[in-house]
This record gives C-alpha cells, structure tokens and sequence, in this order.
C-alpha cells in the first residue's frame, strides 16, 4: 500500500450516476438516478425531469423543506430499505456559514448527496523521545468501520451548534476531554473528499484540530462510540495508515494531513508528496 491509495479509496465516485438537488435555485446536492425515479412518487415534496431534482415551489421555508423531505425519507427506509433516520440534524447551506435552506436527518445526507461537515482532533502528548497520538478503536457495534482505528475526537457537524461547541462537545462524549482544554484545540484547516457509499454520494469536509494534551492525561469514552484508547507514536500511526486498512477510511486523509504538516512526510522522502497535498482537498467531481 501507500498513503495516496487512502486518497484515491475516498474520491471513488462516478457523477454519471447522478443528477443535482437543487434547492431555491442552489445546487446542494446529487440524488442517483435510481433513487430520483422513486423520488418521483412524491410530487407533493419533489419535482423530478431528467435534469435533476427540485423541491416542489410550495416548500418555501427551511422548516417546510425539513418536514416534507424528511418525511419522504422514512418512507423510503420504511418501503425500500434506505438508510434509516437518526434523530440528528444536519444544516443545508450553499456553502457553511451561509443561511441555511433546510435540515436533513444524518441518516440521509449521502442519500440526497449533501455536503456534510465534521471536526476531528489530533491529541498529540509530546515526550523527550517524541511526539506521540492518542487513538481510539470504535465500537463493534458502530454501523460505519466498526473496530476501526479513529481519531481521539471526531463527529458531525450538527444543526445549531457553531463548530467550536461541537467541538467541545464531542471532546466530552467520546474522550472526556475538560472543556477549559479542549477550548486550547488549535483550528489547523480542513480536509474534503467525495465518495459513493451503499446510497448515495458523500461530498464530505472534515475541519481538522490540533489538542496538545499532558503527559498525564488518559482519555476516558463516555458515549459508548469507543472501546478503547492507545497511545501511540506518530511514527508507528504513520506505518499504520501506510501499510494497512486499520483506521476508518476518512481518518486517513485527516491522519495524511497532520503528518505533512508536522513534516513527517516531506518532498525529499515522499514520491506522491504534491499529489497529496493536493489530493486532501477534493470537492465534488
């Protein structure tokens, strides 16, 4: 293996397969056709020709939008099997910040092909022998990579909280961070990629955090997401995401990153360096 396969295993993608949700005249999304053609059976919600998919005019406000898909959603999880709701909210925006044009389950963001948003933590302890990750195993019940190697802290973005909140809260949940520290994670940019899962299609950015912890500090699961944390070295996480399938597909690309900006990986010593840097930020297409 090599870190650019991690790369090329999250950008799979064939927009072919697609048509656009456009939204109040805003492209937020890409429906496969096969999941449009049942869209269809809903013309009260969705408006669907060749080109693509429209909520119907009436759906004028974000909360209509909310409903009426949503809505839709469960029906199809109900009589075809799609992906079920989750209870969690995520925001519908032409790009993050702006004002929002609807919400939608997380259950069913790459069924619709919307663009979702998480945070995810490095927490680093440095030592005189070097730097060194705290990483989590998830829990063998989790519906995504299940046993996967993750992050000390990741999750999605939800409707309602700023990312910083978001922050501080999955730092509680998953590693029982104290907000007073996890307030001194560094943003350290973002990382996007754009892959097709069992549904849909996953234009997916990751904002990305540096946590210096002490030396002392052992972090502690609190939501039932993971197992077990391991402190490990970065040069060993580096060997790991190199040679092996071990972590969750997307915390590669976030583990990819941190190791450039940290210069473990370097021009002189990584073929695929600018192919890498480049390939860390891929949107749609």
């Amino acid at each position: 293996m090599a870190y650019f396969d991690h790369i090329i295993a999250c950008n799979r993608h064939d927009l072919s397969r697609f048509r656009p949700f456009v939204v109040d005249g805003a492209v937020i999304g890409r429906i496969r056709h096969d999941v449009a053609h049942r869209l269809a059976q809903y013309p009260e919600v969705f408006r669907v020709n060749r080109d693509g998919v429209t909520l119907h005019p009436l759906l004028a406000s974000p909360d209509e939008r909310t409903l009426a898909v949503n809505e839709v959603a469960a029906d199809l999880n109900r009589d075809w099997g799609t992906p079920a709701l989750r209870g969690e909210m995520y925001r519908v925006a032409v790009q993050f910040g702006a004002a929002p044009l609807m919400s939608i389950d997380r259950g069913v963001v790459s069924l619709f092909g919307i663009r979702a948003f998480g945070v995810h933590v490095n927490g680093i302890v440095r030592r005189p022998e070097g730097e060194f990750l705290w990483i989590g195993r998830r829990a063998a019940d989790k519906s995504v990579a299940p046993g996967a190697l993750d992050n000390m802290v990741a999750g999605g973005q939800p409707s309602g909280l700023t990312l910083f909140d978001n922050l501080l809260k999955e730092a509680a949940e998953e590693a029982d961070v104290p907000p007073a520290l996890a307030a001194t994670a560094r943003p350290v940019g973002a990382v996007s990629y754009c892959m097709e899962d069992e549904w849909g299609l996953k234009p997916d950015v990751m904002y990305c955090y540096d946590l210096e912890l002490p030396d002392a500090f052992v972090p502690r699961n609190t939501d039932g997401e993971i197992d077990e944390f391991t402190l490990m070295s970065v040069v060993e996480v580096a060997r790991l995401v190199r040679d092996t399938n071990r972590f969750k597909f997307n915390v590669n690309l976030v583990i990819i990153d941190f190791l450039i900006r940290h210069g473990y990986l370097s021009p002189d010593t990584e073929p695929a360096y600018l192919d890498l840097i480049a390939g860390l930020r891929r949107g749609e297409g």
